[in-house]
């Protein structure tokens, strides 16, 4: 598919069929996400796949009750490594490790979109239940939750700012 189309055409699907996504693609998004840029290529990020029904009800309770996490076949966990961007100090680890988990999760949406399936960029939920029932670390942090399944519909595009809105100054 070509790029600006799977732009152009990715929405976010929160209603799922309960048809099973193999493991080869689950495995194949994860690698086109980590093919997005990172800082200093310290790839400061890790993912966490979800299959396990109880795991998806508890991660969908800790998403302020998102009821469609725990129907979705699979759900990604998007994680922050602190200690893979040490190098970069305090800027790296309140600033770089989103931008590189933000960039890894676009590659990973349009990556869906791109293989027909759908998905859905979950930052709503408390940290704290997740970082317990996934038995994180101290230096690893959820940052997104990714169902990912096959859509029962495609939502119309949602409306967007204008550039004169939000183009803060011509320079050229």
């Amino acid at each position: 598919m070509e790029v600006k189309r799977a732009i152009s055409e990715r929405r976010s699907i929160r209603a799922f069929k309960s048809n099973p996504v193999a493991e080869e693609v689950v495995k194949e998004l994860i690698e086109l996400a980590n093919m997005a840029p990172s800082a200093g290529n310290l790839q400061a990020r890790e993912f966490i796949v979800v299959r396990d029904d109880k795991t998806k009800e508890a991660l969908a309770a800790a998403a302020l009750n998102q009821t469609f996490i725990s129907q979705v076949p699979v759900c990604i966990v998007v994680c922050v490594n602190y200690e893979r961007i040490a190098p970069y100090g305090e800027r790296g680890r309140e600033l770089y490790v989103f931008h590189d988990t933000g960039a890894a999760i676009q590659n990973m949406l349009l990556a869906v979109h791109d293989m027909g399936l759908g998905a859905v960029w979950v930052g709503a939920f408390n940290e704290g239940p997740v970082k317990e029932m996934l038995n994180l670390p101290e230096h690893i942090r959820p940052v997104a939750i990714i169902p990912v399944g096959h859509p029962i519909e495609q939502p119309r595009m949602r409306s967007r700012r204008g550039t004169s809105d939000i183009l803060r100054k011509e320079s050229w």
